[in-house]
């Protein structure tokens, strides 16, 4: 008999998860505790930006015309208990308030929601990013809550999504990391991921604690890269150097690679500011703080490079103060293809300036209403004309192909001077500055 599939959480990751596991075949159930998520994914619709994923869903919600009716959506967790084989817990593990610490709440709530449920044998299958030790932690509670008892098995399965690139890295995952605890867990996974697997995704089968420090340990890996090539820029700013020149020689070195390599205003976003944080806390937890005291320079270089892009405005106005200039900034989601906004860096930006006296405009392709939301003081524009209209700097914080394809020479008729600063490296300072424009960007040559 084919197996069920439950999915808890329905916010970025489970709604992609859910809509992936109907498109490989499987009968979904997908709960949340927000009625008014369940009320849009009902309807075939997303909480949030995501290329591709609101046409999956429609595509297997029941009851939209045309749609195979392999995805239903619920509040019920009895409903979920007793309709799902395996059950995938997708939901969040923010920061905690005031302290660099995993917030595990919304996961213990999820297993003790959920366990009470579980009659039968079920495999309950962890996604979400927590701290190593907390799968062990879980196993043993879900044999003690569920009536199945020993049946109610765990695995931790982290999840690998790039946003804007979230539903083909669920559909054809660029490797797939199971810690199980039994053949049993085994077989299932292998049920569950078999289309991928056989399409040539790798298949890595580890314990617990492996399987928890894979996500962490991948994503402190990129931050270090992010902030690397940022060092490198400030080094270039004080020598004269050109870092995407230098970012371009380096990566030719298949040790090092071109991914991740390109300077600017540094990563933000959901998970890895809050990942590698919470990394350092557990490591010190265990007593093995000291093998990540390198990370706290990561996190400070990657803050930095934000009151570094406020300097480099400052000094491009002139040095002094930002009281009546107008700065238009390209850019709010924390990067392209997502309306993510959770620790932008752009917006960041934008609200120091505006603290600072500026007077701010703002244009995201997509991350419009979530920015209005975070930061209701700033103005904000509907195009990109609109933002850079009267503007004394113009501010590309966010790289949007939209922006790399506008005209600078069309841009050059709305701005009150032709000043450009690419706190991206994304734009062509040659395009930029044959129409006019003085270019400006973190560790490269001015002329």
């Amino acid at each position: 008999m084919a197996l069920k599939i439950t999915v808890i959480g329905t916010g970025y990751l489970g709604a992609t998860h859910a809509a992936a596991m109907a498109e490989l075949g499987f009968e979904v159930l997908g709960l949340d505790v927000v009625p008014e998520k369940i009320e849009m994914l009902k309807r075939g619709e997303v909480p949030m930006y995501e290329p591709g994923l609101e046409e999956l869903l429609r595509k297997h919600v029941a009851g939209i015309e045309g749609s195979s009716g392999r995805l239903r959506f619920t509040m019920d967790w009895a409903e979920v208990g007793e309709f799902g084989d395996v059950h995938f817990v997708c939901v969040n593990t923010p920061q905690k308030h005031g302290e660099y610490a995993c917030d595990m709440s919304y996961v213990d709530a999820a297993f003790e929601s959920l366990a009470p449920h579980l009659h039968g044998p079920a495999l309950v299958v962890g996604k979400s990013t927590v701290p190593v030790g907390s799968a062990d932690r879980l196993a043993a509670r879900l044999v003690e809550l569920a009536p199945a008892g020993e049946d109610a098995e765990l695995a931790w399965n982290p999840e690998f999504l790039r946003e804007g690139f979230a539903v083909n890295d669920t559909l054809h995952p660029d490797r797939i990391v199971v810690g199980v605890r039994s053949e049993r867990a085994e077989k299932l996974l292998r049920e569950v991921y078999a289309t991928p697997v056989t399409a040539g995704s790798p298949f890595v089968l580890t314990d617990f604690p492996t399987a928890e420090l894979v996500k962490t340990s991948a994503n402190s890996f990129l931050a270090t890269k992010i902030s690397f090539i940022n060092a490198m820029a400030e080094v270039c700013e004080a020598a004269d150097g050109d870092v995407v020149k230098l970012a371009e020689a380096i990566g030719h070195d298949e040790r090092i690679g071109k991914k991740f390599l390109r300077a600017g205003i540094g990563f933000g976003g959901g998970c890895l500011p809050k990942d590698i944080r919470a990394f350092m806390a557990r490591a010190g937890e265990l007593g093995a703080d000291q093998a990540l005291t390198f990370l706290r320079e990561i996190d400070s270089i990657n803050m930095r490079q934000r009151g570094q892009m406020v300097e480099l405005a400052r000094e491009a106005l002139g040095g002094g103060s930002f009281l009546g200039k107008r700065v238009a900034v390209l850019g709010a989601a924390f990067k392209p293809d997502s309306d993510d906004v959770r620790d932008s860096p752009a917006l960041n930006v934008a609200g120091q300036i505006h603290l600072q006296g500026g007077q701010v405009t703002v244009y995201d392709p997509k991350g419009m209403a979530n920015a209005r939301r975070l930061f209701p003081t700033l103005a904000y524009a509907d195009s990109a004309i609109e933002a850079v209209r009267g503007a004394d700097v113009v501010l590309h914080l966010t790289e949007w192909r939209e922006f790399r394809e506008l005209d600078p020479a069309v841009l050059g008729e709305a701005v009150t001077t032709r000043l450009v600063l690419d706190g991206r490296n994304a734009l062509d300072p040659e395009v930029w500055r044959r129409a006019g424009w003085t270019y400006r960007a973190m560790g490269r040559p001015t002329a």
